[in-house]
């Protein structure tokens, strides 16, 4: 899209459908800052879930209305939906009878990253919302001024005016932003520089992920690979140059030097290598785990490759806060009991937040809400293989049925059938059907010294659910 096209584009209106979600709304944030006239419906805005969002939404200028086609009224809106979003709800069908044009939020998106002068992109299966927010932040930080787009808060960034600071609006020459695999929309974009994290099985299959993969790479003017991930590195050739990055690839150009990494409960600490110019910095991160690590790693490949200096990439990161819902504490109780709320729902963000939460003393009591019914079918046995694997005799898993908010998705698999496969790997796990007796079994199990991760994504109820669990240790 020219840039004439662009700006034709952002004086129309637009109406989100389920702009309350983690794509939705940064994505409605970031137009709304640049001028355009936004309105939306929400599921749960009708349910009444998340009242303190919505509010927060409407003090932005952003228009509600239930979700009954009430607030579409113009054929010069353009509705945006995902693919997901069925022909029966009430904004599509009203879309329709008005001729409205329609676009989904990565068509969006990507016009708004591929008309920027610098365009990062965050791709991979795991790790993406941190090293946006990472990478965010360290341009914010040498003075780049970046439009930042994420599918979670960042914390660097949030205040009394931007509660839910999922995306920071800049002057538009430079833009970080996640892109996804999962609908296989990461082909729209063409960045300036791609990231690739990692390639591990979540919503697609190995064989297509490769493909999705290796084109993004291949879109792009410059590529920062991840050289600890056999299948990323294995990609690495598709992109006409590359900075390659790792904590245990020898020959990658951004490392980290041998036994110097330190591990705390609240960050982690190394020091760091551009072995290219023979650079050397010291690291010291306020989040935790050997995978925040390599995340930073990732953030830092990526500032360097628009000309962000080594030294000053490593010092802004050591000002990174994180974002919520990534193993985020809620608190302790009196009786000494640790709260996390954390996104983890696929294999590989399960298994990094455990092996965190495993370097240092404590019982675990894992609480696992699957973020769909799809889902589980996809990687459930995967992800029960996982949890018996990290978790210790000592440990415990909960956890309940899929997040479920209405649809014709398919039911017949659920969260009984995933506490089964975990038995059969090894690891004794409680269901229940309501996340809330969930709740009330791990407040009769804890114990002084616990540590209880709130598992699970889709559902902004999640951190509610692990507040109350403090509350009712309290």
């Amino acid at each position: 899209m020219s840039q004439t096209d662009l700006s034709a584009l952002l004086k129309r209106p637009f109406f989100f459908c389920g702009i309350g979600g983690s794509g939705m709304l940064p994505l409605a944030c970031i137009l709304r800052g640049r001028g355009a006239g936004i309105a939306g419906s929400d599921r749960s805005f009708d349910q009444g879930r998340s009242p303190e969002k919505f509010a927060w939404i409407e003090r932005q200028g952003i228009a509600l209305f239930p979700q009954d086609g009430s607030g579409v009224t113009s054929g010069e809106q353009i509705l945006v939906a995902s693919a997901a979003i069925e022909d029966t709800v009430p904004e599509v069908r009203r879309a329709k009878e008005l001729g409205c044009e329609r676009m989904s939020r990565a068509e969006l998106l990507s016009a708004l990253f591929n008309g920027a002068d610098r365009s990062i992109a965050i791709g991979g299966t795991s790790g993406k919302s941190t090293v946006t927010g990472m990478t965010g932040w360290v341009l914010t930080q040498a003075g780049r001024d970046p439009t930042i787009m994420n599918g979670a808060v960042m914390k660097n960034f949030r205040s009394d005016d931007a509660v839910f600071a999922s995306a920071r609006v800049g002057d538009g020459r430079s833009f970080v932003s996640e892109v996804d695999e999962s609908d296989g929309s990461i082909a729209l974009y063409r960045p300036s520089v791609a990231v690739l994290l990692n390639v591990t099985l979540d919503h697609k299959g190995m064989d297509e992920l490769r493909v999705l993969f290796g084109d993004y790479l291949a879109a792009s003017q410059m590529a920062v690979v991840n050289a600890d991930d056999a299948e990323a590195l294995a990609l690495a050739g598709r992109a006409g140059a590359a900075i390659t990055y790792g904590i245990d690839a020898a020959d990658a150009r951004i490392g980290v030097a041998a036994g110097s990494i330190r591990e705390e409960a609240s960050g982690i600490s190394a020091t760091v290598l551009d072995r290219a110019e023979g650079r050397v910095a010291q690291l010291v991160l306020q989040v935790p785990g050997r995978h925040n690590l390599s995340n930073a790693l990732a953030a830092l490949g990526a500032a360097m490759a628009v000309g962000v200096e080594f030294e000053v990439a490593v010092k802004a990161l050591g000002g990174f806060t994180g974002l919520a819902r990534r193993f985020d504490i809620v608190g302790t109780s009196a009786s000494g009991i640790t709260v996390i709320d954390d996104f983890g729902h696929n294999p590989d963000k399960v298994r990094a937040t455990l092996r965190t939460l495993r370097a240092h003393p404590g019982r675990v009591i894992a609480f696992f809400q699957p973020h769909g019914f799809g889902p589980i079918r996809q990687m459930g046995r995967e992800l029960a293989q996982v949890l018996a694997e990290e978790l210790q005799d000592e440990d415990r898993v909960v956890l309940c049925d899929p997040a479920y908010f209405g649809g014709t998705v398919d039911r017949s698999i659920g969260g009984a059938d995933l506490a089964r496969w975990i038995t059969e790997a090894g690891k004794p796990a409680e269901h229940f059907a309501a996340r809330e007796d969930g709740g009330k079994r791990i407040a009769q199990i804890a114990r002084p010294g616990d540590r209880i991760v709130v598992m699970g994504a889709r559902d902004d109820t999640l951190s509610a659910f692990a507040r109350a669990i403090l509350d009712r240790l309290d």
